[in-house]
């Protein structure tokens, strides 16, 4: 048998724990620990003790041979020295799982097929045949790991992952891995005092509790387990294997446990009913169905215990408007009624923690799957249970409280419900706030460089904290989105796939608006007064409007008296978006709307208008455009083909929100158009904080 003992490989994060825990199943053995890889000196023995108990490992390979790789032709010769038909025959089937690159080999697919090939060439100079490669569920996993220029070959004995314990058969959107689970339950301190009641307030599909009560009942986590990497290889001892098996069914228990799950999602409560059941351990764990704000301590638990619970993380960025006020107010739950209690967290969000308002104790990282961890201890101490409240002295609170009493008057008299609070009037709080009836949209500006990235994000939460309380806007009607500074129509990309619309009504009109799937919505704001002046001066006439986004301005053309209306976009979305707004303010008649790159389609075309409507984009490099667009290099070419199609004595109103632009006068001048800068007389007065949004040019021929 190999001299050169086994690999234990687990999350990163878990090395320590993980090295203790072997120390304890295998005393005799040896252990030498790097980030998520231990060697081991031991025996098979051992290697069967840590598949079996292991409540930490995710692998177990036994080692057959390590060798050069400092080329893959010196790595094909390491792999052929193993006597590989001593292993397994051919009857078996095979796969080989590598990892680690080289400068030689820096692809793990090339190197599982140098590997294979000397398995299989070896095969084939032995009897002439070869086993078959099968790559998921084969008999045996050759396991080969690159470091540098060395390659260590063995046999996978665990056969997958055993954090896989085969008694979970479902789970949430993000399930906690059982490995994870086990070790939040070590470091919680939980596991010194199993006797201790035990609590997951948000349990999900019920990890947590599940890895508590096998491990006070002391049962082997491998039990369960249907399938093994050994079972077909030649080295197999049975006779050892059987025997470690039957000493840990003699020593499971049934312990004197307190195990409470909670979660709030009655779906998830049935899920983690189901796999305790599986897991046989369902009549150690009480179950309840509640808000975690709302759970306290079961009058059962007798006394203080460990809180232990892999919280919602907000990876998805609307997710944050909910949970930043959930875990300022489960803080204060936390403390109301949970005091004396130790608590141990889990979150890849660790300022999400610290709206908990509470005093840490360690913190250790680790990975749960592919994202990085925070598991943060607690005391639930007398001391770390005051309860205060900073909502008086927030900044951002108090000037929102402000620029709402100071838009009272104007809110009272517009006829709109959609228009802006806030707009980053506070450089620390760089967003901008807008109210869409009885929701909220936040725009967060991707703070620049100089702007300490965690403290933009602490600043966030502070936003997302209080503007339940101040608006009254519950969080779940608050929208988040980042503005990042992207140039042309990259602004109007979809971000979500929710297709959630809503009717907005502004002087007369009615909207459809989208929150939640676009970094727009569908109407901007600031051309309110714009999109008045068009109503204003159109009876009559004929109007054509370029780069109609959602046809805001069309429709409010069409309701000022416009004898026909032609709706210009390059977006099948948007033009389908504009009709839906023309059928909701059952406007029928002289109505065109046609999907085309507004240049082209602006230079091949010989109609005439009496009004041209022009809101461009400062940039653009759409794939569906011949060539890039600049408003400020562009505008005179784009308005030379728009007076083309102007009527005699007609008139072109030319919009764009290019900072800096100026419009090329000589320019307008030789086209007989004279210019009139009406940018000042457009800015509402929700916007008069940054007048320089959009500027607004009147184009008379």
């Amino acid at each position: 048998m190999s001299q050169l003992g086994f690999l234990v490989t687990t999350s990163r994060g878990l090395d320590e724990l993980l090295k203790d825990e072997i120390a304890s199943l295998c005393p005799e053995a040896s252990v030498k620990q790097s980030p998520g890889l231990l060697r081991v000196d031991g025996s098979l023995e051992d290697a069967y003790r840590v598949c079996l108990w292991s409540r930490l490992a995710n692998r177990v390979i036994w080692v057959l041979n390590e060798g050069d790789a400092s080329s893959a032709e010196a790595m094909y010769e390491t792999a052929s020295k193993v006597d590989w038909s001593m292993q397994f025959s051919t009857k078996e089937t095979f796969s080989v799982q590598f990892h680690g690159s080289s400068r030689a080999i820096n692809n793990t697919q090339f190197g599982a097929l140098k590997i294979k090939d000397a398995v299989v060439d070896h095969f084939y100079d032995e009897s002439g045949s070869r086993p078959d490669v099968e790559r998921s569920q084969a008999d045996i996993v050759i396991n080969a790991r690159l470091s540098r220029d060395k390659i260590t070959l063995g046999i996978e004995l665990s056969g997958g992952s055993l954090h896989q314990r085969a008694y979970r058969q479902e789970t949430g959107l993000a399930p906690l891995k059982e490995h994870v689970a086990a070790a939040m339950l070590m470091r919680s301190g939980w596991t010194r005092d199993t006797s201790q009641p035990l609590a997951d307030p948000m349990c999900g599909s019920g990890t947590v509790v599940i890895e508590a009560a096998l491990i006070a009942a002391q049962r082997a986590p491998g039990l369960q387990r249907p399938r093994w990497g050994f079972t077909h290889w030649q080295g197999h001892r049975s006779d050892i294997w059987q025997a470690l098996v039957r000493d840990a069914e003699a020593q499971q228990i049934t312990p004197d446990v307190k195990l409470f799950a909670n979660d709030i999602d009655r779906k998830l409560i049935a899920m983690a009913k189901h796999n305790a059941n599986e897991a046989g351990v369902f009549d150690l764990i009480h179950f309840n169905v509640s808000d975690a704000l709302n759970f306290v301590p079961p009058k059962t638990a007798n006394r203080a215990g460990v809180l232990v619970s892999n919280p919602p993380y907000g990876e998805r960025l609307g997710e944050m408007t909910t949970l930043i006020p959930l875990f300022s107010q489960w803080g204060q739950q936390l403390k109301q009624h949970w005091q004396g209690w130790n608590m141990s967290l889990l979150s890849s969000n660790r300022e999400l923690l610290r709206l908990l308002k509470l005093r840490a104790g360690k913190e250790y990282s680790l990975m749960n799957g592919k994202l990085e961890c925070k598991l943060v201890n607690y005391a639930l101490d007398e001391a770390n249970c005051q309860q205060y409240s900073d909502s008086q002295d927030n900044d951002f609170a108090n000037r929102l409280k402000k620029n709402l009493k100071k838009l009272k008057p104007f809110i009272k008299k517009a006829n709109t419900n959609c228009y802006r609070i806030y707009d980053a009037d506070l450089p620390e709080y760089n967003v901008a706030i807008d109210v869409y009836d009885d929701c909220l949209v936040v725009q967060e500006y991707a703070p620049p460089k100089s702007i300490d990235a965690e403290k933009a994000k602490r600043r966030l939460q502070e936003v997302l904290l209080y503007l339940p309380a101040v608006t009254e806007v519950p969080a779940r009607q608050i929208m988040l989105k980042v503005r990042e500074q992207k140039k042309g129509k990259q602004q109007y990309e979809k971000v979500n796939q929710t297709g959630n619309r809503k009717v907005v009504f502004e002087n007369g009109a009615k909207f459809y608006v989208n929150l939640t799937d676009y970094l727009d919505t569908g109407l901007f704001l600031d051309h309110r007064i714009t999109r008045q002046e068009v109503q204003k001066r159109v009876k009559g006439k004929d109007v054509l409007n370029l780069f109609s986004y959602t046809g805001s301005v069309s429709v409010f053309a069409a309701l000022g008296g416009a004898r026909s209306v032609t709706t210009v976009d390059m977006s099948n979305t948007y033009i389908s978006w504009a009709r839906d707004n023309f059928k909701l303010n059952k406007l029928t008649g002289a109505y065109q709307f046609v999907q085309a790159d507004c240049l082209q389609w602006l230079a091949g075309h010989n109609s005439q208008y009496d009004f041209i409507f022009i809101d461009p984009p400062s940039f653009s490099n759409s794939k569906r455009m011949n060539t890039t667009w600049d408003v400020q290099r562009d505008h005179v070419m784009l308005l030379t083909q728009a007076k083309r199609c102007l009527k005699p004595g007609g008139t072109i109103m030319f919009s764009n929100n290019r900072r800096g632009f100026k419009l090329d006068n000589d320019a307008m001048a030789s086209l007989g158009l004279t210019a009139q800068d009406i940018s000042a007389q457009t800015i509402p007065e929700d916007f008069k904080r940054h007048s320089n949004i959009h500027q607004c040019w009147i184009l008379q021929s």
